[in-house]
C-alpha cells in the first residue's frame, strides 16, 4: 500500500490542500514587527500587548505598506461601524496588505468606508430577541432544555459582522452601548435561575467570548453550572482558538481551569465542549494546529459555527476547505448561519438561495458528520432553523416566511435577502414603505 510523505507540500495533491498548515515567518511582512522572534510572536502576553486598538496603530504598525488612501478608507469605515477595533497581531499578520480591499480577514476585522451598504428596512439592532427572551440579565433562554448566558461583552478581537453589536465591545460613533466586564456577584442570580428550572440541561456560555475569562472565573462558571443536577452540557464559546490561537498554547494557567472544568464534568458523567468560530481558511496556520493538538490530547473537544460571509466564504471552494481543514484538525464543523440582520453588515449577507446552494455543494465533500449545517437564526427569535425548512420562499423579492414549531409554535417569522442582491424591479418596490408592506403579508398570508 502506499502512503504519503509527511513531508510532501499537499497543496501539489489534488484534495489535500487541508492538510498544508501555514508555517512561516508571516508577520515578520509587517514593517513595525519585522525584528520579532517566533519566540515572541508565540506569547500570548506579547499578542495582547501589542493588539490593535485604533485606526492611528494601524499607519504606525504598517508604515509605508499601506497607502494614504487606503487608510483614510479604515478612517471613514470608523466613523460608520458599530463596532470599535481590537485585532491581535497574529491576525492583523495575516491579512493580505497586498491587497486589503479584496482580502477576506481584513474584511471580516477592519472595515473600510466604501464597503457598507444601506440598512435593510427589516433590520433590527437585536435581530434574534436575545433581550426579550432574557428572564434574567445576561441570560436568554429560548429553547425549552438550552439557554444561551453571557457572562460579559468583551473580546479579544471584535469582528465588523458581530451579531450582538449593540452591545459588544464598548460604544461607538453610531451606538451607544451598555457593555459589561466579568464579575462574578451578577452571576449568581443566572445559576439561581437555572437550579430553579430543572428542564434546562444545556447551557453556551458566550458573552462576548470565554477567552477573556481568567482562570477563576472559568472554574467559578464550570464548577457552578456543572454542580446543578440537571445541568448535563456546557460549552464555552470563543473565536479565540481562530483568533488567538497561542493562548492555548502559552496560557498554561488558564488551560489548567479549562482541563479541571473538563474533568470535572466528566467526573459527573457530564460533557464540556468548545465551540469555536473559524469563518477562513485563511485564518488557519500551523498555531491553529498546534493548539487543537493541544486541546484534543486533554481530551477536550471542539466545535466550529461560521458565519455565511459575501467576498469571505460564500466560494464552494472556499467552503469546502474551510471545512475539511477543520474537520483535519479535530474540530467538527456544526454550523454556517445566514448572517443575521444587525446594523451595519449589509455588504455581508447573502441570499437564503446562496446558503442552499452552498450546503449542497458541500455535503458529500466529506464525512456526514463533519459536515456543517446551514441555519437561518430567525429573526425574532424563533431559533435556528435549516435553510432549506422554510415554509415558503419568495426568491424574487427576497422574502422568506418561517415556523418555529416548539419554540414559538403560534408566530411565523420572516427573513429577508439583501436587496442589493436583487432585480432592479424588486429593488425598486423595496423602495416603497406601503409596497413594501404589501409584499411582506402578501408573504405571510400564503403559510397562514
Amino acid at each position: 500500500m502506499t502512503t504519503i510523505d509527511q513531508g510532501v507540500d499537499h497543496s501539489k495533491i489534488p484534495d489535500l490542500e487541508h492538510r498544508n498548515f501555514r508555517n512561516d515567518d508571516f508577520w515578520k511582512q509587517i514593517p513595525a514587527w519585522e525584528n520579532v522572534t517566533r519566540g515572541e510572536f508565540s506569547d500570548h502576553m506579547w499578542q495582547l500587548k501589542n493588539s490593535i486598538r485604533k485606526i492611528d496603530q494601524v499607519k504606525k504598525v504598517l508604515g509605508d505598506k499601506i497607502s494614504d488612501e487606503f487608510f483614510e478608507e479604515l478612517k471613514q469605515g470608523q466613523h460608520i461601524t458599530p463596532m470599535n477595533i481590537r485585532i491581535t497581531p497574529y491576525v492583523f499578520a495575516l491579512i493580505d496588505w497586498d491587497d486589503p480591499v479584496n482580502c477576506p480577514l481584513r474584511k471580516q476585522f477592519l472595515p473600510i468606508g466604501s464597503q457598507f451598504l444601506e440598512d435593510h428596512p427589516m433590520h433590527m439592532a437585536d435581530s434574534l430577541s436575545e433581550d426579550v427572551d432574557s428572564p434574567v440579565p445576561m441570560l436568554t433562554h429560548r429553547y425549552p432544555d438550552k439557554v444561551l448566558f453571557l457572562p460579559l461583552t468583551i473580546c479579544p478581537v471584535y469582528c465588523a459582522y458581530c451579531t450582538r453589536s449593540r452591545v459588544i465591545g464598548g460604544s461607538t460613533e453610531t451606538v451607544e452601548k451598555e457593555s459589561y466586564g466579568a464579575n462574578q456577584k451578577h452571576w449568581d442570580n443566572v445559576f439561581a435561575y437555572l437550579a430553579a428550572h430543572p428542564k434546562v440541561e444545556d447551557v453556551v456560555i458566550s458573552g462576548g467570548d470565554a477567552f477573556m475569562l481568567n482562570p477563576k472565573q472559568i472554574q467559578y462558571i464550570g464548577e457552578n453550572l456543572l454542580k446543578i443536577p440537571h445541568i448535563r452540557r456546557i460549552r464555552y464559546a470563543t473565536k479565540g482558538i481562530a483568533i488567538f490561537p497561542q493562548k492555548i498554547l502559552t496560557d498554561d494557567a488558564w488551560m489548567e481551569a479549562l482541563i479541571k472544568v473538563n474533568n470535572l464534568a466528566k467526573g459527573f458523567g457530564k460533557q464540556m465542549m468548545i465551540h469555536t468560530h473559524f469563518s477562513s481558511p485563511l485564518e488557519i496556520t500551523k498555531w491553529s494546529q498546534m493548539a487543537m493538538e493541544r486541546l484534543f490530547s486533554e481530551g477536550i473537544l471542539v466545535r466550529n459555527q461560521a458565519v455565511l460571509q459575501e467576498g469571505v466564504n460564500n466560494h464552494v471552494d472556499t467552503m469546502v476547505l474551510l471545512t475539511r481543514k477543520l474537520g483535519y484538525m479535530n474540530i467538527q464543523p456544526y454550523y454556517v448561519y445566514m448572517h443575521d440582520m444587525v446594523p451595519g453588515c449589509e455588504h455581508f449577507r447573502t441570499t437564503l438561495a446562496e446558503g442552499e446552494e452552498l450546503e449542497k455543494a458541500v455535503r458529500g465533500t466529506t464525512a456526514g458528520f463533519n459536515t456543517p449545517t446551514f441555519v437561518c437564526d430567525l429573526p425574532g427569535g424563533g431559533g435556528k432553523r435549516h435553510v432549506a425548512s422554510y415554509e415558503y420562499y419568495d426568491q424574487e423579492n427576497g422574502i422568506s416566511v418561517w415556523r418555529a414549531p416548539y419554540v414559538k409554535p403560534d408566530k411565523l417569522f420572516t427573513y429577508f435577502d439583501p436587496i442589493h442582491k436583487l432585480a432592479p424591479d424588486a429593488r425598486d418596490r423595496w423602495k416603497d414603505a406601503a409596497t413594501r408592506k404589501a409584499m411582506i403579508d402578501e408573504a405571510i398570508a400564503k403559510v397562514k
